[in-house]
């Protein structure tokens, strides 16, 4: 379970960095940046947790009672700056535009993973942070539920594919839609399958 070591060694004002979407094959990468404030309730504490371990439902419940408990920013990057950058890239500016959006720059950004992103302020890199942080753990819940409300609004507006439910990833659904409709604006045309799809033309 997370805790408050990283953040009690960083000192200052912490915020806790991590993203949603890389593994996709359509729709953006999101990014948060999140900033815990005194006196979170103890209640809410304990039911951070690394996103992956936790149900949508329990995400979802989580979303609001976070921003009251937070100082929260959000950064995203498209479909279009994914195919221009390469997604680690474009990973990283989402990160750069969440830090970006925070109402105060924070001290200290404990940063989920090994890649620095290139952020204005002092960055601490944790393996597996989303695990072993609260910070970055709060960021991975905002990160994904934001993420997986785009691309529920995503799936209206190109019906068909699937969007809502398995949110970009390459599930088999995924792939007969996408053998049946080819690929839409929303797909990373530099992602090997999609790339494929692309070269073979219609079927």
């Amino acid at each position: 379970m997370p805790d408050f070591s990283f953040e009690r060694d960083a000192g200052g004002l912490v915020a806790g960095i991590d993203e949603a979407g890389r593994g996709p094959w359509a729709g953006p990468v999101v990014a948060a940046a999140v900033v815990l404030m005194p006196g979170i309730p103890e209640a809410l504490l304990t039911r951070i947790d690394d996103s992956k371990k936790l149900t949508e439902a329990h995400r979802e419940e989580l979303f609001d009672p976070l921003q009251a408990a937070a100082e929260i920013g959000v950064g995203r990057a498209s479909v279009e700056e994914i195919d221009a950058l390469n997604i680690l890239k474009a990973t990283h500016l989402a990160m750069r535009r969440a830090l970006a959006a925070l109402p105060r720059s924070p001290d200290v950004a404990l940063v989920d993973g090994n890649s620095d992103p290139g952020l204005s302020c002092r960055t601490q890199l944790v393996i597996k942070g989303d695990g072993r942080s609260y910070s970055i753990a709060a960021a991975s819940i905002i990160a994904k539920v934001s993420r997986d409300r785009e691309m529920a609004a995503l799936a209206k507006a190109l019906p068909g594919y699937g969007f809502e439910k398995h949110k970009g990833y390459g599930t088999q659904a995924h792939q007969d839609a996408l053998a049946h409709l080819g690929p839409s604006a929303a797909h990373r045309t530099t992602f090997a399958p999609i790339r494929a799809l692309i070269e073979r033309g219609p079927a």
